[in-house]
């Protein structure tokens, strides 16, 4: 098939609504058309050789004509006496001779004297090249040649007749005249006058009104296809054909809209399935017009949804590669206001329609735009992509997502931005979320009621119904327990692909800026790891945190993923995390009210996960050491983070026995505190008291003063001093949450207090300004400003 134009190909639509024997008929068209073309073709190659041919051997003609008819001796007579009267005698005796011998020949002067053709040739072939032209027959009024055409073939009794239709070759005159009229049109238009020029002002109001005009267009093709899908699919080609819109004045504004609306016009009416393509042997069966009709209308949308999706691609590879299209409507100033909103429209598809067509492209789409430059198109890519970790809950689309962001981080040899690898941290895998999903998958069948039966069924109805409710309860049942196999399945295939990643970055990259992202995604899914990997992670996380080049941060995140992994199938190992103790411990007063508070979060989870949850294999001194440093770290950070502090400390005093040394004066063993010291062992914390609740029984957050009372008195759990439900129920991580004052508000809210009337000001005497109540509130700000030292408190 050499002769077939590609380029002619049918598109993936119409192959989809055109039978096989249509196919072949179009097939046969085209070829005879072809070898129509190269036969003209042929033939006018054949008459340009034969008149280059001609031209290279045409003849000259002869001066005189010698073969004239007998004509009688008279005649032949006058003719020797008008040669004769010749002036020969003016000629010379050589020249004369030549003459007379030339003249004995008889082809001298009748012969070409180029030629090299012998003097006896036929006659035929020494006439001339005019008279051949002229003996040949013309055509005045050539008629055109017919063309056929294939029809679709009748079948009989017989078999299959097939039909053709002759198609009549297009005048060439018509064509002449048509484009002569064209031309004058071409001519009249430029001769038109040039439109007058406009002010700004008026071209402002023509625009608006160019403006309103698509508006309304747009509103309804979206509003006539959203009312009935079905019959309209076919506006969708038009209202997609306004995101070519060529009026520069408002092509930018117009192509915006026409992309949001196409949008949402998609989120409406694309159907809760996939849709697939349909297979010759379905083609081929007859089916009902609803079912066709339902056909068309899937067909339709799913190739007008590939247009639409194949539009944004090209918007957003524009913008990418600043390249100026030739005609010059859209500026490149406003590339990428477009591709934002591009963006923005595939972003909402992938959440909205992860069960539909071209979902995976879409992922391939939005993936590397993670990682652009541009920080508003990755925060909104990064956005969705959570979302959609969200609210999946099967996983597959989960899947998807986790394949190709593995392979863009080792495609781009780690040098990616840490939010890319963020997103595995809303990845929903956990196994107390797996039986509420079940449930939420499961179909939820309403059956009636023993009243409802009674009323509404007779006896032998009740029995059959009572038996169809029963296998319809089995059924669901099976349907729910393979809904939660794959899902199982799925997850496994997930995570093992983000272990994959955070695994390869902790050994071939541990100095790249994604290191604390993997941290963070090591504590979150620790406990879902293999146990076979333990001892080369925690070798690994403590070779990092010996390193000292991990910030307190990612040293924190260290920690807790080490705790993770020893908290979960990590108990049957006989391993000693002393050193992560350590370090925690010594981490503590890197932390303080400012940029680092929000860390305060991480610290209280490493201190659930290492005391609280493993208070077994936690010593006594240990456990004092970390609550007289928390307790001096509450004075110095937030009222939220010092809440949370002072909760743990509240579990800690529960959890633990002899904790209520710390309330005591007295020492209770030999040596000083040394709260210099960085091993909690050693530091002899027994030694010393919780001096600071007496300072946050002060404080200025009301909360912090519960707390700081309540565990003064011992944290008991019944009394005077015991805390509320509220507070006494809740871990220190959501208090945490609950009291944060990200908003430069005071949580709780401060009570109004009415204004008093102005007294006028009276200068006190020396005598009364000392017994005022300024010098003793000055002395406990003091006191709460500069901490005592715990040595001079002993």
């Amino acid at each position: 098939m050499k002769g077939l134009n590609m380029s002619r190909v049918p598109s993936f639509r119409k192959l989809l609504r055109t039978s096989k024997i249509k196919l072949d008929n179009k097939l046969k068209n085209k070829q005879y058309k072809q070898q129509s073309a190269a036969k003209k073709y042929r033939k006018e190659q054949k008459k340009l050789r034969q008149a280059v041919r001609d031209a290279v051997c045409k003849k000259p003609f002869p001066l005189e004509d010698y073969k004239k008819k007998h004509v009688g001796k008279s005649e032949k007579r006058e003719e020797e006496e008008e040669d004769e009267a010749l002036p020969l005698d003016m000629m010379d005796e050589d020249d004369l001779k030549l003459m007379e011998d030339l003249a004995r020949k008889a082809s001298f002067l009748t012969r070409d004297i180029s030629s090299n053709e012998p003097v006896h040739i036929k006659k035929r072939k020494r006439e001339s090249v005019i008279e051949k032209y002229e003996k040949i027959p013309r055509r005045v009024n050539t008629e055109p040649e017919k063309e056929l055409i294939h029809l679709l073939p009748i079948k009989d009794k017989g078999g299959i007749i097939p039909q053709t239709m002759e198609k009549p070759v297009p005048d060439v005159a018509e064509d002449e005249e048509e484009e002569d009229t064209e031309e004058m049109e071409v001519a009249e238009d430029f001769n038109e006058e040039p439109p007058p020029v406009l002010t700004p002002e008026e071209m402002a109001a023509q625009r608006k009104i160019k403006l309103q005009e698509r508006k309304m267009h747009i509103a309804a093709l979206a509003s006539a296809i959203l009312s009935d899908p079905e019959n309209n699919i076919k506006k969708l080609k038009e209202l997609r054909a306004m995101l070519m819109e060529q009026d520069p004045n408002v092509a930018v504004i117009v192509r915006k809209l026409v992309m949001v609306s196409l949008m949402e016009v998609f989120k409406d009416i694309a159907p809760s399935y996939k849709i697939r393509p349909l297979t010759e042997a379905e083609k081929a069966t007859k089916v009902k017009k609803e079912t066709q009709k339902l056909r068309e209308f899937e067909e339709g949308l799913v190739s007008q949804y590939k247009f639409y999706l194949e539009n944004l691609e090209q918007t957003i590879k524009d913008w990418k590669q600043r390249k100026l299209k030739k005609s010059n409507v859209v500026s490149l100033k406003a590339y990428k206001g477009l591709a934002e909103i591009a963006v923005k429209c595939l972003c909402e598809l992938l959440v909205a329609l992860p069960h539909f067509n071209f979902h995976n492209n879409i992922i391939v789409l939005i993936v590397p735009l993670m990682n652009d430059t541009s920080k508003k198109i990755s925060e909104l890519c990064c956005e969705a992509v959570k979302k959609l970790f969200k609210q999946d809950k099967l996983g597959f689309a989960s899947l998807g997502v986790v394949k190709v962001v593995s392979g863009l981080v080792k495609g781009r040899n780690y040098n990616v931005r840490p939010e890319v690898l963020k997103v595995f941290l809303h990845l929903r895998i956990k196994e107390v979320e797996l039986k509420k999903d079940s449930e939420d998958i499961a179909p939820k069948k309403k059956f009636m009621t023993f009243k409802e039966k009674r009323k509404h069924l007779s006896r032998m109805q009740r029995k059959w119904k009572k038996a169809e409710e029963k296998l319809e309860r089995e059924l669901l049942e099976a349907e729910a327990s393979e809904s939660k196999e794959k899902k199982l399945k799925l997850h496994t295939e997930t995570l093992n692909i983000v272990f994959l990643t955070y695994f390869r970055i902790l050994k071939r990259a541990q100095k790249s800026p994604l290191l604390p992202a993997v941290l963070e995604g090591l504590a979150k899914f620790a406990h879902l790891i293999n146990v076979e990997f333990f001892d080369d992670l925690l070798i690994v996380l403590h070779s990092l945190i010996a390193s000292d080049d991990l910030s307190y941060r990612e040293s924190l995140h260290c920690i807790l993923s080490a705790f993770q992994i020893l908290s979960g199938q990590g108990d049957v190992l006989n391993i000693d995390p002393m050193k992560f103790y350590t370090h925690l411990y010594k981490t503590l007063f890197s932390l303080h009210a400012g940029g680092t508070n929000d860390d305060i979060g991480i610290v209280l989870q490493c201190l659930d996960v290492m005391l609280a949850k493993r208070r077994k294999q936690v010593s006594q001194q240990r456990a004092l050491a970390f609550m007289k440093r928390l307790s001096t770290l509450a004075l110095h950070v937030l009222p939220h983070s010092s809440i949370g502090i002072l909760a743990t400390n509240r579990i800690l005093m529960q959890t633990f026995p002899k904790m209520d040394l710390l309330l005591d004066n007295e020492s209770q063993g030999s040596g000083v505190y040394l709260s210099e010291l960085d091993e909690p062992e050693h530091c002899n914390a027994q030694n010393t008291a919780l001096w600071e609740l007496h300072l946050l029984q002060r404080h200025y957050h009301p909360t912090v003063q519960k707390f700081a009372a309540h565990l003064a008195v011992g944290a008991p759990a019944e009394g005077s001093g015991a805390l509320s439900l509220d507070l006494s129920r809740r871990p220190a991580t959501e208090l945490f949450e609950a009291y944060n004052m990200k908003g430069m508000t005071f949580n709780p809210p401060v009570p109004s207090v009415t204004p008093r009337r102005k007294k006028p000001a009276v200068f006190p005497s020396v005598g009364s300004w000392q017994n005022s109540l300024i010098p003793r509130a000055f002395g406990s700000v003091c006191r709460t400003l500069i901490p005592i030292s715990d040595s001079l408190w002993l």
